[in-house]
């Protein structure tokens, strides 16, 4: 056979699997040495079996398989000869390593898919836990919120806006008996930042006596806008100014945003 023969006849592919008997073996061999298209043809089977074992080999590390790779693509100087065997024996033999590396290769991917679906799944439920707990904090604000406007015992007073902020407006809710103080600032902007609402007890008579009654904190991640402030058991009006983070001693009056008489 010439040359271009050899190459479409699948005896290359069966040279390089090593199934040819001794003297085909020699015969290509030969022909290898002075044929440029003939060793080119067995070098593009040598790669084209490392691409398909290279993608099924998650247990031989990156250095060692390279080391593999580079052996199998050197130059052919010499073809190591194989002891004449039955071919249907090496043939057979072939076909099960190579169903082996695809059967290892599919279960490696069914690994990997495994566990990412895993991982997406605990991200979920993460997610829903975390959700769960938001929900119910939120549930009981509502619900301190509801107790707060339903309790009788409370004096409700109403803060109207102040020429700094006309639009303004806030509620509060006093327990006289227990010297509670909420505020309902749901009328309120979002204060600037480095800003934040203080709250003043105010004694009108003898003289006009403000008592800082609490902070507005954490403003703008209080969704009911419903706080606690510090109690008091005599006042004749509250008023809400907005002052530098931490408060101030007395109150800013041209950051009164809004006042209200008991």
């Amino acid at each position: 056979m010439n040359t271009k023969e050899y190459i479409e006849s699948g005896s290359l592919e069966l040279y390089v699997y090593g199934i040819l008997n001794e003297s085909e073996t020699e015969e290509i061999t030969e022909l290898a040495k002075t044929s440029p298209a003939v060793m080119n043809e067995i070098i593009s089977i040598e790669k084209a079996i490392i691409n398909l074992t290279s993608s099924f080999s998650p247990n031989i590390s990156a250095e060692n398989f390279e080391k593999i790779k580079a052996k199998l693509q050197l130059k052919h100087v010499k073809v190591v000869k194989m002891k004449s065997k039955s071919n249907i024996s090496q043939y057979l033999g072939w076909v099960a390593s190579i169903a082996l590396l695809l059967g290892i290769g599919y279960q490696y991917n069914e690994l990997n898919n495994s566990n990412v679906k895993i991982n997406s799944i605990e991200t979920e439920k993460s997610n829903l836990q975390k959700s769960i707990v938001e929900l119910e904090l939120k549930n009981k604000d509502n619900a301190t919120a509801l107790n707060v406007i339903r309790d009788s015992k409370n004096t409700v007073v109403a803060l109207a806006g102040q020429a700094v902020a006309p639009t303004s407006f806030a509620k509060i809710y006093w327990n006289k008996e227990t010297s509670t103080v909420y505020v309902d600032a749901t009328g309120l902007p979002n204060p600037p930042e480095g800003k934040v609402y203080q709250i003043w007890s105010l004694k009108l008579s003898p003289t006009l006596t403000p008592t800082s009654i609490g902070l507005l904190d954490n403003f703008k991640a209080n969704d009911p806008k419903l706080f606690t402030v510090s109690g008091t058991r005599d006042a004749d009006a509250f008023g809400i100014t907005l002052e530098p983070a931490g408060g101030s001693v007395s109150p800013t009056m041209d950051q009164l945003y809004t006042l209200g008489k008991v």
